[in-house]
């Protein structure tokens, strides 16, 4: 039994690397693919990977893409995606926000680890953005700086469409605060040079927590 887990293991690893090797929009459609397994219950990778565990430790990692994501415990990057160990390079913060740390990390993984693809992953039903829109005038310690960094996503929801409350408010300053993220991440020149030089590939996305479905934006 052990003996064929380590094989399925190997088998997977050579499949999965390099990372490299691929374009922004393969990187993309693989992440795609790895979803759908996701909604069907069908997994791909298997969640002990002891060959996958030596072989980065020793040779490196190559994640297919980076994902700036929410903290929320709800939003499982490698599993919404059906990805093995080492394929993502992810870095997660409450409300999915892309400040100097974030910027930095993303950085690394898109110019020195090479990443053909930065994914800005927000979430529905999300407390960051749900706080920002109520105000948060109730929150303790930092988390007033938090909303800081979120509530232009609100206005710019608002400004919009002026009509727009409850929930439909609250997808459509998700789906700003991601947009904003992407913005943040496209002030490095780096990055920026990368992307435009179709190099590397950026785009948003909005994951479902009911149904577990990512939702691509345009």
């Amino acid at each position: 039994m052990r003996f064929s887990i380590l094989l399925s293991g190997f088998v997977l690893l050579m499949s999965a690397m390099p990372a490299h090797a691929l374009t922004w929009e393969q990187a993309l459609e693989n992440l795609k693919q790895g979803n759908e397994r996701y909604l069907q219950g069908i997994t791909k990778y298997p969640r002990i990977d002891p060959i996958r565990r030596l072989r980065t430790a020793t040779e490196g990692q190559t994640p297919v893409a980076s994902v700036l994501s929410c903290a929320d415990a709800r939003v499982p990057v490698e599993t919404a995606f059906d990805k093995g160990f080492g394929d993502l390079f992810v870095v997660r913060v409450a409300g999915n926000v892309c400040e100097m740390a974030e910027l930095a990390s993303i950085e690394y993984g898109a110019l020195y680890l090479h990443t053909p693809l930065i994914v800005v992953l927000g979430h529905t039903q999300c407390g960051a953005v749900k706080a920002a829109i109520s105000g948060g005038q109730d929150l303790k310690g930092t988390l007033p700086l938090l909303m800081d960094e979120i509530r232009p996503a609100v206005e710019a929801a608002k400004a919009k469409n002026t009509a727009l409350t409850g929930d439909e408010l609250e997808i459509a300053a998700i789906e700003e605060n991601v947009r904003r993220s992407i913005a943040h991440t496209m002030k490095s020149p780096g990055i920026k040079s990368a992307v435009e030089s179709k190099k590397v590939g950026i785009v948003g996305a909005i994951r479902d927590l009911k149904t577990g479905k990512i939702r691509w934006l345009k």
